[in-house]
């Protein structure tokens, strides 16, 4: 099976930048703010000497980049890629292809990696110490590992005995812990903040899918326990969780239950990221019914972080100084990444030379992660570095 499945990216920022000192010195004005940005951004590329199509998924205040490669032998392997030492495949659980999701302060790396057992694929967890190792199941043949805490708290979903999917989490100590569910068959974990409050969705008795927020001493609550269908996305270190319904995103607190963030005209769209200052940016819909990349705040509401051109956009992330990343459609039908702020707005990061890119995380410093086409048509994953 192989994994690496990337979904868009590519131009030249460098052409954009020097267009925009070029317009500028022509017309005698003082820069923009994101004029600054744009032409401060810098494009590395991580498969510069290899040449294989990669992805990078994520990024800690290290700058150390995780993700998936493409072998020589024809497999996809997990990466570690740092300034000083390049690209490090980090190999796989005895099968083909592996492919890394998250990565903590510590270089804890987790994903999930085709095994010896009929290629079934087990959630892993990798340290320059002791390599990869497979966290095994809870009783099924599957298992995936999709985010990392600092405290080595490892979340995802398994297979159980009975064909089911339970969320869990892993640690050194404890091993597997199944999280159950509300009442129905299934469950997924998507998030973990730091206080080892783990957010997802389960199915409930009656069939319905509500988000849930666990913790080891009140296991498993139902955040929507009278409505329709809800899902969980983030949770940061208040315990503040966002997520959406049917009809609309929300945030949850303990205190005050599930604050209703409205939309942009349209129906809901998933939120995707939520930072300590109370920032969730996420994909909402517009009157017209194209998606557009949001960011809510409890001061401002929902913003409507607009598009390059194009008619859809969706952020990916946001960090604590309030950059958010994701891509956007330009005038020309290609898609871009980018990052916002609110003091210089949208702009475009452009590609390696291709008509396609797309940032996938950021970091407190500023660097940007995510893949960009070539001018040859292949994927190689990247880092964007800018200024706040």
């Amino acid at each position: 099976m192989r994994f690496l499945n990337w979904r868009l990216g590519d131009s030249r920022g460098a052409v954009r930048a020097c267009i925009l000192v070029l317009l500028t010195a022509l017309m005698g004005a003082t820069p923009s703010v994101a004029e600054q940005i744009s032409r401060e951004c810098s494009l590395v590329d991580l498969s510069i000497q290899s040449g294989r199509d990669s992805f990078a998924y994520a990024i800690n205040e290290r700058g150390q980049v995780i993700g998936q490669s493409n072998t020589a032998e024809g497999g996809a392997h997990a990466f570690l890629w740092t300034a000083q030492g390049g690209m490090i495949d980090l190999g796989t659980l005895g099968g083909r292809d592996s492919i890394a999701l998250a990565v903590n302060e510590r270089g804890q790396v987790v994903g999930y990696s085709d095994t010896t057992d009929y290629g079934l694929p087990h959630a892993f967890l990798w340290t320059a110490q002791g390599g990869m190792v497979d966290l095994g199941t809870l009783g099924g043949g599957f298992s995936f590992a999709v985010a990392v805490n600092e405290r080595g708290q490892t979340i995802g979903r398994s297979f159980t005995a009975d064909g089911s999917v339970h969320a869990f989490v892993w640690t050194a100590q404890g091993g597997m812990v199944d999280l159950g569910t509300l009442g129905g068959s299934n469950s997924v974990a998507v998030a973990v903040n730091e206080r080892g409050q783990v957010v997802g969705n389960s199915v409930t008795t009656d069939g319905s899918e509500h988000a849930f927020v666990w913790t080891a001493q009140d296991g498993m609550i139902d955040l929507n326990p009278l409505g329709d269908r809800s899902s969980a996305a983030a949770v940061n270190e208040r315990g503040q969780v966002a997520g959406y319904t049917d009809t609309t995103d929300f945030v949850w607190t303990a205190q005050g239950g599930m604050v209703d963030l409205g939309n942009l005209g349209g129906g809901a769209g998933p939120p995707s990221a939520f930072n300590e200052r109370g920032q969730v940016v996420g994909q909402s819909f517009a009157a017209d019914g194209n998606g557009r990349a949001f960011s809510w705040t409890a001061q401002g509401g929902m913003v409507d972080l607009g598009t390059l051109g194009g008619s859809y956009s969706n952020a990916s992330t946001v960090n604590e100084r309030g950059q958010v990343v994701g891509y956007s459609f330009t005038a020309e039908g290609s898609a871009h990444a980018f990052v916002w702020t609110a003091q210089g707005g949208m702009i475009d990061l452009g590609t390696l030379g291709g008509s396609f890119s797309n940032a996938s995380a950021v970091n407190e410093r500023g660097q940007v992660v995510g893949g960009s086409t070539t001018s040859d048509g292949s994927v190689h994953a990247v880092v964007w570095a800018c200024p706040g």
